[in-house]
């Protein structure tokens, strides 16, 4: 239709042609965004995390597209099937690697928030007008938050199987300790380097985080487990992998044999944090220090343990009330034994 506008003013059609091939695509943007914006604004794991979403759901779906004919009912199609699963794939990354691509309704809400900052910088840079983003007014899917938390019995269980385990993947066993002592981020034990461990003052010093620099407070358990690791020669990594000088990069792996021998399916390594924040809300603990232990920005994030903090609130309230209770009762009336006076002998 444009190229039969231009036509209609007398302009060459070919002219027309190559002026429209040369307009950018959603590939152009994509390409832009990873090398301008998200290479200077964004941490390492973020970036190779948007480079997922854009190799395997939005090149496939939106590459060709131009980016300044990119519709609103474009990107609701994009929400549609990657929350079906059309994008979803399993293969191969190497001799011993394998990339598992989900669809579902949080990658489908990750690949909108993507979209709609790189067609806000689309509007920045001149490759469409202002204020028309195509994103805009397209409603996120509804997320259920699957909070899990280990139970005692769980971890003894999961005890178990840990110290079975310790000989033959000692690396594996000694970051899972180190993700439940401490409540970190799986990608801050993995990529944990020697030089941010302070044994003497109890702190491990992240310069990088979710968060920015931030600091974990060690306890005797978590320095327990970092005594024990060796340090190997020219690797800076605690928690060191197969190839040398690098750390450990995957422990899903292991973690699949080590949940199902504990008889935890479906408990994934990230609700070892959440266990963490139980544990601290089931000791008194505050939201305030149990967002501050695990390096939560927003007490927003926090609340998600509000109803576990409020737990010994709720057995102190209840040993209260049934203490005044127990005082309002009518006394029973207190038996009294008449006192027998001995007989007087008669002479």
């Amino acid at each position: 239709r444009e190229i039969l506008g231009e036509i209609a003013t007398g302009r060459d059609p070919a002219a027309v042609r190559d002026t429209l091939r040369r307009r950018p695509t959603v590939a152009d943007l994509c390409e832009r965004y990873l090398a301008e914006y998200a290479s200077q604004h964004k941490k390492a794991s973020s970036c190779k995390t948007d480079a997922a979403n854009i190799r395997h759901h939005l090149l496939p779906l939106l590459g060709r597209l131009n980016v300044a004919e990119v519709s609103r009912a474009d990107i609701d199609r994009l929400k549609r099937l990657v929350r079906e699963g059309k994008t979803a794939a399993d293969f191969r990354t190497g001799p011993r690697g394998r990339a598992r691509v989900r669809g579902g309704s949080g990658a489908a809400n990750r690949c909108l928030a993507l979209l709609s900052k790189m067609f806000g910088l689309a509007e920045q840079w001149g490759w469409r007008p202002d204020a028309s983003n195509p994103c805009r007014h397209i409603a996120r899917y509804a997320e259920r938050k699957v909070e899990r938390f280990l139970s005692t019995q769980e971890l003894g269980r999961l005890g178990e199987v840990l110290r079975a385990r310790a000989a033959t993947v000692p690396s594996a066993v000694a970051a899972i300790r180190l993700l439940l002592f401490t409540g970190a981020r799986l990608e801050e034990v993995l990529g944990l380097r020697w030089d941010a461990v302070d044994l003497e003052r109890s702190l491990l010093r992240l310069a990088d985080s979710k968060t920015g620099a931030k600091v974990i407070y060690l306890s005797a358990p978590a320095k327990q487990v970092l005594a024990g690791i060796p340090r190997l020669q020219g690797n800076p990594y605690v928690i060191a992998g197969a190839l040398a000088g690098r750390p450990l990069v995957n422990l899903e792996k292991t973690w699949r044999r080590i949940r199902e021998a504990s008889g935890l399916p479906g408990v994934r390594l990230h609700d070892l944090r959440h266990s963490f924040a139980s544990a601290a809300a089931a000791g008194g603990q505050s939201l305030l220090v149990i967002g501050r232990l695990l390096g939560h920005r927003s007490s927003l994030t926090t609340e998600r343990y509000a109803h576990l903090a409020a737990d010994p609130i709720r057995h102190a309230n209840d040993a209260t009330a049934e203490h005044i209770a127990g005082a309002l009762q009518p006394r029973k009336a207190e038996s009294i034994t008449p006192i027998r006076r001995p007989r007087t002998q008669s002479t």
